[in-house]
C-alpha cells in the first residue's frame, strides 16, 4: 500500500497510511542501530527522568554489513525509521501494522503521535518515528529499509492551542533513534 495525499475543502488527508521503513543502515557519526532490552534488568523508576544508566538496561545493536536483523521472539527492539516524519497541527497520527500477513511482528506498541510532532518554529523538517519491536512467536528477519508499519492520520475538531514540540519540553522533538527520558547516556 502507499500513501495518497488527498486535497479536499478540509485539507489534504492520506488514504492508507504513510508507509515506514526500519532503518538497519550505518549512520554517519555511529554504527549504532538500536537498542535490546535485557531480560530482567530491574524495574524503571518513571517519575525519574535522566537518572537510569542504559547499560543496566539495554544492550546497543550494531549496523550489519548485511542490512539484518534478526528479531529473537523473547526479546523487545528500539529502532527507527528511515523516514522523518511530521504530524500537522490540526492533525494526530497513530502508528499501525502494515500487512500482518507478511509476519509476526509488531512495531507499534507506542505508537500515537501529538499534533505538531516533527515541527520546529512552524515548519515541518520531521523526526524520526521510534519504533518499539517484537517478533511474536519465532525469529524474524528485517531488512534496512523493509516498510514495518504505516502512519495513519486523523484530522482533529479544533487546532488545539498548544502543540508537541520544543516549546513545552517535549522529549522526542527532532529525534533520531532514541530512548525515552527515563536514561541517560553512561
Amino acid at each position: 500500500m502507499s500513501a495518497e495525499l488527498v486535497g479536499d475543502d478540509a485539507g489534504p488527508t492520506i488514504r492508507e497510511g504513510l508507509n515506514l521503513r526500519v532503518d538497519l543502515s550505518k549512520r554517519s557519526s555511529s554504527s549504532l542501530i538500536g537498542y535490546k532490552a535485557k531480560r530482567f534488568a530491574g524495574v524503571v523508576d518513571v517519575d525519574a527522568v535522566g537518572v537510569h544508566r542504559i547499560s543496566q538496561f539495554w544492550d546497543l545493536i550494531y549496523f550489519d554489513p548485511d542490512g539484518r536483523l534478526i528479531l529473537d521472539p523473547t526479546d523487545f527492539y528500539i529502532l527507527a525509521s528511515k523516514e522523518s516524519v511530521s504530524v500537522p497541527p490540526a492533525y494526530v497520527a497513530e502508528m499501525a501494522p502494515f500487512d500482518p500477513l507478511i509476519g509476526e511482528y509488531r512495531v507499534h506498541y507506542a505508537g500515537f503521535f501529538d499534533p505538531g510532532f516533527g515541527y520546529a518554529e512552524g515548519k515541518a523538517p520531521g523526526a524520526k518515528a521510534v519504533l518499539e519491536v517484537r517478533s511474536l512467536d519465532i525469529p524474524f528477519i528485517l531488512e534496512d529499509g523493509q516498510i514495518v508499519g504505516r502512519l495513519v492520520y486523523d484530522k482533529l475538531t479544533e487546532t488545539p492551542d498548544t502543540l508537541y514540540g520544543g516549546g513545552i519540553g517535549s522529549h522526542y522533538q527532532a529525534q533520531g533513534l532514541k530512548l525515552s527520558k527515563h536514561f541517560k547516556q553512561d
